[in-house]
């Protein structure tokens, strides 16, 4: 189903201006002048892509499942897996088994037609969204990078998370093109590698930086943790540029702590919801819990009722 909406400039962020257009020497009158001017800035404001439909939120946000939270099983057991946790949109990853069926094949964005017509009537018979795709690489070669781009439009996703920094002017020109957000995710802190430096936010900012407000960060608040840094100070670092969120509650801030249900551990995932929120947040909240792998739908089930009981406190 094709998305519908305005234009969502988050805040803090002033619309990018048109490009100049040819001023030609003739006489317009003043009332066709204003009607015309203003039609040029509502094709500008209508130009970005839609939001992600209420009907797809939890406790005021778009809630369900980073399909690498269930990367023991296909796609299509992921996709029932985040129904059967009370997910209603889905963040695909590259390379998961298609499906029992047909184990060999993986799903990404060289899926044939075939496999993805089928992935589209599993989430409609699930009731589920794909709203994202990513981790994934995007390479600078733009016909390259197009094919994720055009994987994107197919599902109609609301964005594309990555890492690749270097591929920066190639992802700006797609975005504005495609009209499809790309968020800059982050992995923790690598102690034997410091030319890695997106565990850090501020860094990201850099990278945005003068970039157009629809590239932004996939916070991911676990990595965040096993960095040694707080989320809700990180968020704040990065506000208004938050695509997406992969949201974790940790066990202990350490690099070696491990996923637990939403509320118990020491992301301070109340203050996370609360900042987003605050920021007005638009994009999707993907749950990938990386722990107890082999059965841990009813994690996934507890962090997403997490979520709805803090919405129905405020």
């Amino acid at each position: 189903m094709p998305q519908t909406g305005c234009l969502h400039f988050p805040p803090g962020l002033k619309k990018l201006g048109t490009n100049s257009h040819e001023h030609h020497h003739m006489k317009i009158p003043s009332a066709r002048l204003a009607i015309f001017a203003a039609g040029l800035w509502l094709a500008g404001f209508t130009a970005a892509a839609a939001p992600i439909p209420e009907n797809c939120q939890t406790g005021g946000f778009a809630v369900g499942c980073q399909s690498w939270t269930f990367n023991r099983y296909t796609v299509m057991e992921a996709i029932d897996k985040t129904a059967e946790a009370g997910g209603k949109i889905i963040e695909f990853y590259p390379g998961q088994k298609f499906s029992l069926e047909q184990p060999d094949l993986k799903f990404d964005h060289n899926a044939t037609a075939a496999m993805i017509a089928e992935v589209k009537a599993r989430l409609a018979k699930d009731g589920i969204r794909a709203v994202n795709y990513g981790v994934v690489e995007i390479p600078r070669d733009e016909a390259a990078a197009r094919k994720i781009f055009e994987f994107a439009k197919t599902f109609g996703l609301y964005g594309i998370t990555t890492e690749s920094t270097g591929s920066i002017d190639t992802i700006e020109k797609l975005v504005k093109e495609y009209d499809i957000r790309v968020g800059f995710h982050d992995h923790q802190r690598r102690a034997n590698d410091p030319g890695y430096k997106m565990w850090n936010p501020n860094y990201v900012l850099s990278v945005l930086k003068g970039r157009d407000p629809r590239i932004g960060s996939c916070a991911d608040t676990g990595h965040w943790i096993q960095s040694g840094l707080k989320p809700v100070d990180c968020l704040k670092i990065l506000k208004g540029r938050i695509i997406s969120v992969h949201l974790h509650d940790m066990n202990e801030m350490s690099p070696g702590c491990h996923d637990v249900p939403d509320g118990t551990g020491v992301s301070d995932v109340p203050g996370i919801l609360d900042e987003l929120k605050r920021q007005h947040f638009a994009g999707n909240i993907s749950i990938e819990y990386e722990y107890n792998w082999e059965s841990n739908v009813v994690d996934a089930a507890q962090c997403i009722g997490f979520i709805r009981g803090c919405g129905a406190k405020k």
